[in-house]
């Protein structure tokens, strides 16, 4: 647990200091406050609020997009998660792009012996993606080959996913509604096959008369999972419907 915690205040210090020295520039900060703990006995232990740190940077080759999710309960935080990925156009409206990405991290389970490791996992394949003349809406779909290297808890083994993406403004930008969907091959689980979806719903401040350069959000994240969330006994084979209420602020 120590070493643990550890890994995960050197990642955040290195992150602090990058984004201080330019080198990385985080796009938004999200804080959840978080029900699941509230509302099933089975992950009572589970995490109290979420940090996620979000970072999109387009060019001409393409597109380079990061996140983290730091878990904290009310006496520090108790593991991180994150994903990079690196897209590259293929075709000249850029609609088509060669996607890879990397998965990994470690969270624990407060007042158990439980820790989990999200195992290593590099991926790669086709992105097919569109937008709006606006940008209003965007919508894209992953398709990829997915690779586990060997952990300490079981072996690597290889498989695929499949992930949609989305992002709707309306409401002359006051509302915006976004998210993700990942389905993806994992031969430990019942049915072989984990589903996570995290739709979020805002309402954005800088959209009011008189608020013009105040990026604040709040709103909402509702994540619903079947064989992703460990529970307090160890296992991941249930479905969970978690809401969250949360704040946004976009740079």
């Amino acid at each position: 647990m120590k070493s643990v915690k550890k890994s995960i205040i050197r990642t955040l210090a290195a992150l602090v200091m990058l984004t201080m020295t330019g080198t990385v520039q985080a796009q938004n900060i999200q804080l959840h406050y978080d029900f699941g703990h509230n509302l099933y006995n089975d992950i009572s232990e589970r995490y109290s609020t979420l940090v996620t740190l979000e970072f999109f940077k387009p060019d001409k080759w393409g597109q380079t997009y990061c996140f983290a999710d730091i878990y904290n309960y009310g006496d520090g935080s108790a593991g991180a998660y994150w994903e990079l990925s690196r897209e590259f156009s293929v075709t000249r409206n850029k609609q088509w792009a060669v996607h890879v990405e990397y998965n990994g991290g470690a969270s624990s389970i407060k007042n158990t012996s439980i820790a989990t490791r999200f195992q290593h996992a590099a991926l790669a394949g086709m992105a097919w993606n569109w937008a709006s003349k606006d940008f209003a809406k965007t919508f894209s779909i992953q398709a990829m080959y997915k690779q586990y290297f060997n952990g300490m808890s079981r072996k690597g083994f290889a498989g695929a996913q499949l992930t949609f993406v989305w992002g709707i403004n309306f409401a002359h930008k006051l509302l915006t509604f976004s998210g993700f969907l990942d389905t993806w091959y994992d031969p430990d689980v019942n049915g072989k096959l984990i589903i996570l979806t995290q739709p979020q719903f805002w309402v954005n401040f800088n959209a009011l008369r008189g608020m013009k350069g105040v990026n604040l959000s709040v709103g909402t994240e509702v994540e619903f999972s079947n064989n992703f969330v460990f529970n307090k006994y160890g296992n991941n084979n249930q479905c969970f419907l978690i809401p969250t209420i949360a704040a946004k602020w976009t740079f």
